[in-house]
């Protein structure tokens, strides 16, 4: 949840963000023929990305000032190096990202970025290597350049212009396009309005992450055991927000079904040599160990089917079934009846032009008639709501803004998108929104990564009952370190655990 108040749904970023490419996807060998990678970052590249960096970093919560950020850098312009792009290390900024989210992405100029999140999710060097390579591809093959051409086009669509006008397909119903839409702002909306045109790009971003992770000498099999990892978080994250994959709006959703790009990636290993080459396991566990895990409380914390932000002194509660997001911006929930945001804006007393403002961020360009503003309390907060009944591809839709005044100069609000008629799905979490407490604040700590070694006496269960988590400890555990159920633990061995640390 955003530090500092600000409209969660700005189009601002969206041009910017269209850029980044977010996973590994595979199309036909055929592809791999057609490769033609820029030799140099081009004057134009450099003011570029010098242009977007402070904007993605903002949107992405910034650098992380652990000393991970360090080694993440000098494994990240080492296989930049690998590219042909530029002959200097100095040349390429890589930035380990404060976010709770599994993200990396690169953009032209030299700028390549990777999530604290998606850190935590590898281990070893080699991994981090290939998922920095792969995004470096995508910039060396120049995919970027007709990524940004169509993000100008949807960078004049709001939210809900860009479902209405169906950029688009709506192919899994009214809900179906609304939920790959409704996300921590338009600069996500520019991300999947040009999805489908950059899903032809990815295997030969895969293949080249692969080329350069065999010449910086790495195992060229990290690729596809990264992917295997991806894929397990997926399916864990899945079952823990009580929905399918295809919902979760992370790396792995919005490019979908890593599983099936495992085998892809293992087969684009043995056409460079195969196996060997170093993975790097020890100097990697030594630098994540100790990093930020999960939401930092500075942005609020998701815990279970809650949200709670410390320093802004609230709370709530989804329904049961619907997920969570925590982004920098907003709060994103998804569920089969709808989509919501939580999120803020500018507030100066007037609860009225803070609604307008609210449904005009959402809307863009998209002329919509909201209902009359009602008043309310809820928990002894000022609160106030309005609909507007909209029509779209696959029906009517039912937009809801429904917000709370916590001073007289500070307000957050719910978005809501659901079917005619469905709002009320959302009526438990409106009414569930009430302060913390200095006590409830005090209390709430941020979780780490623990890498610890395997003694004599530890089993994969004793190991799994450390982890800072109420439920799915044992498959937390086994994602977090690439293991299955019968995977054979060994004295000496390190492994990482998740734990509770100070603030």
């Amino acid at each position: 949840m955003i530090r500092t108040k600000k409209q969660g749904l700005a189009i601002r970023l969206a041009a910017t963000a269209a850029l980044a490419s977010l996973a590994f996807t595979g199309t036909a060998d055929a592809q791999l023929k057609a490769i033609k990678t820029a030799t140099n970052i081009t004057p134009s590249e450099r003011k570029q990305g010098d242009e977007a960096h402070p904007q993605l970093m903002a949107e992405f919560g910034g650098a992380y000032s652990g000393p991970q950020a360090a080694y993440v850098g000098r494994v990240g312009q080492n296989i930049a190096l690998q590219s042909g792009l530029s002959n200097a290390r100095s040349d390429f900024t890589v930035t380990l990202l404060n976010s709770p989210v599994n993200n990396a992405f690169a953009i032209p100029g030299g700028y390549v970025y990777v999530t604290r999140q998606l850190m935590a999710l590898m281990n070893d060097e080699a991994e981090l290597a290939g998922v920095l390579g792969h995004e470096v591809g995508h910039v060396a093959a120049q995919h970027s350049k007709k990524r940004q051409s169509a993000a100008t086009r949807n960078q004049i669509l709001g939210v809900l212009g860009a479902v209405l006008g169906g950029a688009i397909g709506d192919s899994g119903g009214v809900l179906g396009g609304l939920g790959g839409l409704l996300q921590n702002n338009a600069m996500q909306v520019a991300q999947l309005a040009t999805l489908g045109f950059s899903r032809s790009q990815e295997l030969q971003a895969d293949q080249l992450g692969v080329q350069y992770l065999r010449s910086a000498g790495y195992d060229p099999l990290a690729l596809s055991t990264m992917l295997a990892s991806l894929a397990n978080q997926t399916n864990l994250d899945a079952r823990l927000s009580g929905g399918d994959a295809r919902s979760l709006p992370a790396w792995a959703s919005t490019h979908p079904d890593p599983a099936s790009r495992v085998r892809n990636a293992q087969t684009l290993a043995s056409r460079v040599g195969g196996t060997g080459g170093t993975r790097g396991a020890d100097a990697f566990l030594a630098a994540v160990d100790n990093v930020l895990y999960g939401d930092d409380p500075a942005q609020g914390v998701v815990e279970g089917n809650e949200f709670l932000h410390p320093d802004l002194r609230l709370r709530f509660a989804v329904p049961g079934g619907y997920g969570m997001q925590n982004g920098t911006s907003a709060v994103t929930v998804s569920g089969n009846g709808g989509q919501a945001q939580f999120t803020t804006g500018p507030y100066s007393g007037d609860m009225n032009a803070y609604m307008a403002a609210a449904f005009k961020s959402v809307a863009g360009n998209t002329a919509i008639s909201p209902s009359a503003v009602q008043r309310t309390t809820v928990n002894g907060i000022p609160a106030s709501y309005s609909t507007a009944r909209v029509a779209s591809q696959s029906g009517q839709v039912d937009v809801t803004i429904f917000a709370y005044e916590f001073s007289r100069s500070s307000a957050f609000h719910f978005v809501t998108l659901t079917k005619a008629g469905g709002t009320g799905v959302f009526n438990s979490m409106f009414n569930s929104v009430r302060r913390l407490s200095a006590a409830e604040a005090a209390a709430i700590k941020p979780r780490r990564i623990d890498v610890v070694t395997v003694g004599r006496g530890d089993t994969m269960a004793s190991l799994a009952r450390r982890m800072a988590y109420s439920n799915y400890q044992a498959e937390r555990f086994q994602v977090l370190n690439r293991l299955t159920a019968s995977s054979r633990l060994t004295p000496g061995q390190k492994v990482k655990i998740v734990v509770y640390a100070s603030r």
